[in-house]
């Protein structure tokens, strides 16, 4: 079963518990999953190692896709996705930078801090995050191709 949504997701070892958390509860949910690892936990590994593919599908492959990328705090994983050009990131941490991020910025990639947010949390956030639609309004879309430029 599939919603017709495709979600590459990676993470370091920081964030490596909460992907394989975040994994079977998007495939309950519907979603076709692709892990771009880590796929063992290794505290010496690099998270650009894991979010730089990510970014670079996301980036490639615009529609029905999304990303989810994870670190202790999300900063840095944020920060790597966004060299990307076509990548939105939107470090999220509550229901509001959720919501926001996807109906004015049309984010297209999530990034979490593992160690800021519970399971629990995270799952509520990224399900909030993928099921909010992108406003389509005229001065977001203009702000979009801004950045964009």
């Amino acid at each position: 079963m599939s919603n017709g949504v495709k979600i590459y997701i990676g993470t370091d070892h920081a964030g490596f518990k909460l992907k394989e958390e975040l994994k079977i509860f998007l495939l309950d949910l519907g979603y076709d999953v692709e892990d771009m690892g880590a796929y063992r936990f290794d505290e010496n590994d690099d998270y650009p190692d894991f979010i730089i593919p990510v970014a670079k599908v996301i980036a490639q492959c615009r529609e029905n896709s999304r990303g989810i990328v994870i670190g202790g705090s999300g900063q840095g994983e944020a920060m790597a996705a966004n060299r990307i050009n076509g990548v939105r990131a939107a470090l999220v941490y509550d229901k509001y930078s959720a919501k926001m991020s996807r109906e004015h910025n049309n984010a297209n990639v999530i990034s979490l801090g593992a160690r800021a947010l519970s399971i629990r949390k995270a799952k509520k956030l990224v399900k909030l995050w993928l099921e909010t639609p992108f406003s389509d309004g005229e001065k977001h879309i203009r702000r979009i191709k801004k950045i964009d430029q």
